[in-house]
C-alpha cells in the first residue's frame, strides 16, 4: 500500500508494543469485554442484523474498493495492515451498523497473528465502545481513506482485479465511471464489480442517531 509506510520504523515498534501491553492491561482488568462494551451506556444498540451486508464484508463484495481489497487480502494471507484493519472495522460498524462482535470473531477466524486482546480492543475502539474509542462521530470515509492511503491504487488492483484496468481517476469510485468506459476495460459496475452496498452519507447520519439515542 502505496502511503502507509513512512516514520521511524523502531519508534513505530515501540508504540505497537506499548498498544498491545496497554489492551493487555484492559482485558486483565475487563476479561467481560470480548461480548459486552466496556462504555455501558453503548450495551443497548440496537445493531443491523442484515445478514447480506455482513456476508458481503467478509467476502469483499462491498462496492468500496480498499474495503473489499483489505478483507481479499485478509481472506488469502491471514494478515492485513493495521490502517486497513481501522478501515474495514469502521466500515462495518459505522457505515453497516453491524455488531463489533460479529467482525471481531471473524478476525479471530482469519488472522494469523490473532491476539485477542488487542484485536478485541481494536474492535472497540472502531466501534467506540471501549476505554479509549474513537469519538462515535469520527467516522471513516471509506473512499477518502483509499486515496489518502493508496493513491496510485496499487493495492487494491493486486486484491481486487476486476478493477485492474480501472483508470486511477474512477478506481475509488469505480460506480462514477461512465459505461464506455466501462465496457472499454472489461470492467461491468453491478456485473463484473459491486454498486456500493451502502450510501455512506447516509450511513454515517444513521449511525449518528443510533449513538445520539443512547
Amino acid at each position: 500500500m502505496t502511503a502507509m509506510g513512512g516514520g521511524n520504523s523502531s519508534d513505530t515498534f515501540l508504540k505497537e508494543l506499548c498498544w498491545r501491553d496497554f489492551y493487555n492491561m484492559i482485558y486483565a482488568e475487563n476479561p467481560e469485554q470480548q461480548t459486552l462494551e466496556i462504555k455501558e451506556q453503548y450495551r443497548g444498540l440496537h445493531w443491523n442484523q442484515n445478514q447480506g451486508m455482513l456476508i458481503a464484508w467478509k467476502e469483499g463484495k462491498t462496492g468500496f474498493p480498499i474495503v473489499d481489497a483489505g478483507m481479499r487480502q485478509l481472506n488469502q494471507t491471514g494478515w492485513m495492515h493495521n490502517r486497513l484493519r481501522m478501515i474495514v472495522a469502521s466500515f462495518l460498524t459505522k457505515d453497516l451498523l453491524t455488531d463489533w462482535r460479529l467482525g471481531e470473531a471473524y478476525f479471530s477466524q482469519q488472522l494469523v497473528d490473532y491476539d485477542s486482546a488487542s484485536n478485541i480492543g481494536g474492535w472497540q475502539w472502531a466501534a467506540s465502545t471501549g476505554t479509549d474509542a474513537v469519538p462515535y462521530f469520527r467516522i471513516f470515509n471509506p473512499t477518502l481513506q483509499g486515496k489518502k492511503f493508496d493513491s496510485d491504487g496499487t493495492f487494491i488492483r493486486f486484491y481486487v482485479p476486476e478493477l485492474a484496468n480501472v483508470p486511477i481517476a474512477y478506481l475509488h469510485e469505480p460506480q462514477k465511471m461512465p459505461l464506455d468506459i466501462q465496457k472499454q476495460v472489461g470492467c461491468i459496475i453491478g456485473t463484473d464489480y459491486p454498486e456500493p452496498i451502502v450510501d455512506h452519507q447516509k450511513m454515517r447520519g444513521e449511525i449518528l442517531s443510533l449513538f445520539k439515542g443512547q
